[in-house]
């Protein structure tokens, strides 16, 4: 959590994301990459010199007056910000910056009621989400302190969910959180609590956890698992691993859609398998 990215635009939701970022950076001796991405209209974009043109021009000073605004708030003192604009579509430009910068985490905002699919025009949210090679973790409230004690991280305990976990561990271990490993039973791919317990158990055999509680959920779906297991034990975050080649629909063998992202309302952290 040294460099962390936040892409914005502005808004609210990107401003809870913002302070979040500070939140960690302060506690981590962290800095902020403060990421704002401009998609021109066509004509512009191939026009070949985008700084000379009156349209690019407004944009980049209103960018720049917001960006002042934002150096003024109070959160952000004395922690580090590097501030950019660039002209990219927003997964390149998010993806670009990840390189350049050697980002550690993305911290992203997000619309409660509608979830990804309102922020940063359709659908480039949930696909950071899905193929970034960096963990990237989705607020939708307002946290004056962003303080984990309880951590949710649902997986199959698949073969291939190990190094998500190992990810998802190391960053519980950061923040001093008890970490919850959850499996969801489900009518459609039934095991017994001996058969799931046996599972968990040879799955995390020599991975040197510690603060780590293991529990079956039993539910309709899996999505409904984890909210209401969530939900009951009042976890501050819920984590969960991303296939880049299936996407979000395809969590847990195709179980999971992406109404558990927008549906959470409290914070969400992602580790691609």
């Amino acid at each position: 959590m040294q460099r962390i990215l936040v892409p914005t635009d502005f808004s609210e939701q990107a401003e809870y994301a913002l302070k979040v970022a500070a939140d960690l950076a302060r506690k981590h001796d962290g800095e902020i990459y403060l990421l704002h991405l401009l998609e021109l209209p066509i004509h512009l974009a191939n026009s070949g010199s985008n700084e000379q043109l009156p349209e690019s021009l407004f944009f980049i000073k209103l960018a720049e007056k917001n960006f002042k605004e934002i150096e003024r708030k109070p959160y952000l003192d004395g922690i580090n910000v590097y501030q950019e604009v660039a002209y990219s579509e927003i997964y390149e430009g998010i993806q670009d910056a990840i390189k350049k910068y050697d980002i550690d985490l993305i911290v992203m905002g997000s619309h409660g009621a509608s979830g990804f699919k309102e922020m940063f025009i359709g659908s480039n949210t949930e696909k950071v989400v899905r193929t970034s090679e960096r963990p990237v973790l989705v607020i939708k409230n307002d946290h004056d302190d962003f303080d984990i004690k309880d951590f949710v991280f649902a997986t199959d305990f698949s073969e291939e969910c190990r190094v998500p976990l190992d990810k998802a561990y190391r960053f519980a271990q950061r923040m001093n959180a008890q970490m919850h490993l959850l499996f969801v039973n489900t009518v459609s791919d039934f095991k017994t609590s001996d058969e799931a317990l046996s599972m968990m158990r040879n799955f995390i055999k020599g991975m040197g956890l510690e603060d780590y509680t293991l529990n079956i959920y039993n539910d309709h779906s899996v999505e409904k698992g984890i909210l209401n297991f969530a939900k009951e034990k009042n976890a501050q975050l819920v984590g969960m691993s991303t296939h880049g080649r299936k996407g979000l629909s395809h969590f847990f063998n195709g179980s999971i859609s992406e109404d558990l992202v927008n549906h959470a309302q409290r914070p969400v952290i992602t580790f691609k398998i």
